[in-house]
């Protein structure tokens, strides 16, 4: 009997938590990446922009790769519909760039374009300002500082892409890191563009921590394209986890690591510090990705101890 009035107890103060009424601060916001790929993904992504415009989102973040990897050259004309198809969204989307939409371009199917100069042109149509994509422009501040300097001169420019905003005193900071080693290992020229993005992200990355450690702050959501647990060449990825760790520990605040690339949803805690620990105030969230078209809700809610929570919307096809 007394096991049965503790399970009792146990369960209604359980409910109790559930019907917890909201922050009036509390908010959400969706993630979505990796897709479209192909035709059918075109129009499942577009009946899913549908959806979200009727949902109560703060805005929505693209993770980055909105085209496929292969079989799709990276034109002028592909980049102007994506932008068109983003663009089509109600709320204010935030977009961060992903290997497929740049570096790849490099792939014989991809047109065997100039991974540089595709990107030059990623930042003339989808950075131009210091506005977010959809049609519901959300105002965001962008690195212009340099990020690195040889004497007078500046030696790595900042990002027009890395974008920074704030939420009901939550930060949101995008960082341009992409998969497939982040473009490292390819030639001598990407490789000295890997350095300087990587220093420029650096750079950034600590702006938002200190941002985020500002009084009355309560948290800090970064937002990239790379799985950074995914295998590397020359560990390329161990310094931003590094600094993350790090970050989170100083932070001492909620942190949510946003990314896409390995297409497989997951909310978890694998950022370990430098001796090994779990890093407890630190979570990931993964999107899902092409060959599902699906999207996370993230309610941010000052009156949760973990700040964020999260719901999972797989896939579903056009019109279903």
């Amino acid at each position: 009997m007394r096991r049965l009035l503790a399970l009792l107890a146990a369960a209604l103060a359980a409910a109790g938590c559930a019907t917890r009424p909201p922050h009036p601060e509390a908010f959400s916001f969706a993630v979505i990446g990796d897709a479209p790929y192909n035709a059918r993904e075109e129009l499942e992504f577009d009946a899913m922009l549908g959806r979200l415009g009727a949902e109560p989102l703060a805005f929505v973040v693209h993770v980055g790769d909105f085209k496929a990897g292969g079989g799709a050259p990276c034109t002028d004309a592909l980049y102007a519909e994506r932008k068109a198809r983003l663009d089509a969204s109600r709320h204010a989307l935030v977009l961060t760039p992903g290997d497929n939409d740049w570096t790849d371009c490099r792939r014989e199917s991809n047109g065997a374009m100039d991974p540089q100069e595709r990107l030059a042109r990623l930042r003339e149509v989808f950075f131009a300002d210091g506005w977010s994509l959809g049609r519901a422009r959300l105002p965001l501040a962008r690195q212009e500082a340099c990020a690195e300097r040889e004497g007078t001169a500046c030696a790595c420019p900042g990002l027009p892409e890395n974008r920074l905003w704030t939420k009901n005193r939550v930060v949101f900071a995008t960082i341009h890191v992409v998969g497939g080693n982040d473009n490292r290992g390819f030639d001598a020229a990407a490789d000295a563009e890997q350095r300087c993005r990587a220093a420029a992200n650096r750079a950034w990355l600590a702006d938002a921590i200190r941002l985020a450690e500002s009084a009355g702050m309560r948290g800090l959501v970064v937002v990239t394209q790379a799985n950074p647990w995914e295998a590397s060449r020359d560990k390329v990825y161990d310094g931003l986890l590094a600094q993350l760790a790090a970050g989170a520990r100083r932070l001492a605040k909620p942190l949510l690591l946003v990314h896409g690339h390995t297409h497989t949803y997951r909310f978890d805690r694998p950022l370990r510090d430098a001796q090994g620990a779990v890093v407890g105030n630190a979570r990931r969230l993964e999107s899902f990705g092409s060959p599902v078209v699906g999207w996370v809700r993230v309610t941010v809610d000052p009156a949760d101890d973990s700040l964020f929570r999260v719901e999972p919307h797989p896939g579903e096809a056009a019109g279903g």
